[in-house]
């Protein structure tokens, strides 16, 4: 079983965003816009959050000068007021923030994730085709975490410690010119040391994220195949290379761990050692006169809060680096173009158009394989109410031929009209609605069975659905199972047999009693007793509706007005069963080998 390991385009692995320019990050600020009050909130919490930090500098300067020194007890007295007060008022605006920015973050990832999803789901299945939906999805929930950190936090913590820096600063210069001075030439190198390790534990922080992706991608992909797993009797194998995975991800988390405590110890002597020094050169100067003992602890105080907050803005720039690459990527998606086209004034369909469908010398190229036509120069027709087969070998072009009436790509070469229309001159979506489409592999939502047939017409009553689900002869199991209609059949409908599933997915298409039916081997999943009763089923719903039918088992489509046999995307053959039959074509060794002589 291959490794499994989640690359994202052109950037690496999920756990490794890029970096991008910051100027990408206008696009995420746009939607901002919905959030005017509460950003006004958030800045002055900050502001008034950073001034209760600076004030207590100064509080600590009057306390020891005038409490301490001169034994002052109603002064201190008045001091811890003072100092309770600021306290309340700290905490109050740190709420405030706090809550405010977070509702902001939120708020903001939510709106871009509806509004990439939306993107998302009005792109053309070619868009899918060359585009690995592993990869769309990350950008959809890792990415955009990413940007909610940097909105709903990072963002926060950068203007508060701006803040906090700047004030820090004036208050130095304005306590000791000669301890600022001194303090200028440490705090590059403390900062230095904390941007080239922190460097290094974030390099191997992603190491350690992508050893637990592929543990993570390869437990998933062997318990969502427990059943070939445990039929090859892989249990043993399986287990030996997930602990290998999970050696690999202890290892490198004991590499970041290891790193992140050399960083901390490091951090802690040059900081330490820092005020240590500021201490002995400014107890000098206490001691000469030259500053006061609450000067000298309220210039610790200002020289410590500007290290941490020079440290803070370093860890911020690349929070904020990785959120501009992660919405550049997610901006890519919100400007994705869909290869289909849809016209500004597009051609409006009625109940009253004929369901006419017409292929007029159509060639089509999927757009990952550009060198072979999926199909060349096809051209034929159906008219109103007729049941139409197409036969032919596997990856001959059948299933192409409904994709395209559906309008999921459109040809490179001639036209298709339903109908007067040319289906390039329709909105999709319009179109689609006078459609239903049953595939060969059936899809059942992870949701109750009631909720999977509705899925064809959301307005339907419960009686039109009960009917639909007894004549696609699904109604007597779901009445079995546990809820009846209401019990939820599991990821992508596990409860039920294939059978079952395809029985649910032709009760959906039943459901909207299209004008034009297609199906794609819709009763190959099923065994011999209940394919006769759904092929009956069908019989009856295809009764005056234009039905066009993929089909393998050529019993099934005996009746049927027509037959188009397709040989390496071209028809070879065009008639009634007997007609072809007699023409000694390809369809007719496929019934001599399904029907013999």
């Amino acid at each position: 079983m291959a490794e499994g390991k989640t690359y994202i385009q052109g950037a690496g692995r999920i756990a490794d965003l890029p970096k991008g320019e910051v100027k990408n990050l206008r696009h995420v600020f746009k939607y901002l816009k919905n959030y005017v009050k509460e950003s006004a909130i958030v800045l002055v919490a900050l502001i008034v959050a950073s001034s209760s930090v600076l004030g207590i500098g100064t509080g600590l300067k009057y306390l020891i000068d005038e409490g301490f020194s001169k034994q002052d007890e109603k002064f201190l007295d008045l001091s811890l007021l003072v100092l309770l007060l600021v306290i309340a008022v700290l905490a109050a605006s740190s709420y405030t923030r706090f809550y405010f920015i977070t509702k902001i973050g939120e708020g903001v990832v939510a709106d871009i994730r509806r509004d990439v999803y939306k993107k998302l789901l009005t792109l053309s299945p070619g868009f899918f085709e060359i585009t690995r939906t592993g990869e769309v999805l990350s950008r959809l929930t890792t990415d955009t975490s990413v940007i909610q950190l940097v909105v709903g936090s990072s963002l926060a913590v950068a203007i508060r410690n701006v803040i906090m820096l700047i004030g820090g600063v004036v208050m130095l210069v304005a306590t000791s010119t000669k301890l600022t001075a001194f303090i200028a030439i440490l705090i590059p190198i403390v900062v230095l040391q904390i941007i080239t390790l922190g460097k290094k534990v974030r390099k191997l922080s992603r190491n350690s994220q992508d050893k637990i992706a592929d543990l993570s991608s390869h437990g998933q992909e062997t318990l969502s195949s427990i059943r070939i797993v445990q039929s090859f009797g892989q249990e043993s194998g399986e287990f030996n290379k997930f602990s290998g995975f999970v050696g690999e991800a202890y290892q490198a988390a004991m590499e970041r761990v290891k790193m992140r405590a050399k960083l901390t110890a490091i951090v802690i002597v040059l900081v330490f050692g820092s005020v240590g020094l500021v201490l002995w050169i400014g107890g000098k100067d206490v001691l000469n006169g030259y500053i006061t003992g609450g000067e000298l602890s309220s210039f610790v105080f200002y020289s410590i809060l500007v290290a941490a907050s020079t440290g803070a803005i370093s860890e911020v720039v690349g929070d904020i680096q990785r959120a501009a690459g992660a919405a550049e990527r997610l901006m890519e998606l919100l400007n994705a173009k869909s290869d289909i086209e849809i016209p500004s004034m597009p051609v409006q369909l009625d109940n009253n158009f004929r369901p006419e469908v017409t292929f007029n010398n159509v060639t089509f190229y999927y757009p990952t394989r550009k060198e072979i036509p999926a199909l060349h120069n096809i051209s034929f027709k159906v008219n109103p109410g007729e049941k139409v087969a197409l036969v032919g070998p596997s990856g001959s072009g059948k299933s192409t031929i409904l994709q395209l009436l559906l309008r999921f790509y459109d040809p490179q070469e001639g036209s298709i009209r339903v109908g007067d229309v040319n289906l390039r001159d329709t909105d999709p979506n319009e179109l689609r609605k006078y459609f239903a489409f049953v595939p060969q592999e059936p899809i059942v939502f992870s949701d109750t069975a009631y909720e999977n047939i509705k899925y064809g017409k959301q307005d339907a009553t419960e009686a039109e659905i009960i009917e639909a689900a007894e004549i696609a002869q699904a109604h007597d199991f779901i009445s079995k199972l546990p809820k009846g209609y209401q019990t939820f059949l599991g990821e992508k409908g596990v409860m039920l047999s294939g059978g079952e599933r395809q029985r649910i997915a032709l009760a959906r298409a039943i459901l909207r009693d299209p004008k034009i039916l297609l199906l794609d081997e819709a009763t190959s999943s099923l065994d011999a007793e209940n394919e006769q009763l759904v092929q009956q089923a069908l019989e009856k719903i295809m009764e005056n509706r234009t039905t066009i039918v993929i089909a393998h088992r050529l019993a099934t489509i005996l009746k049927s007005d027509k037959i188009i046999v397709i040989s390496n995307g071209q028809i070879e053959a065009m008639g009634t069963h007997q007609e072809l039959v007699k023409q000694g074509s390809l369809y007719a060794r496929l019934a001599e080998l399904q029907f013999g002589s």
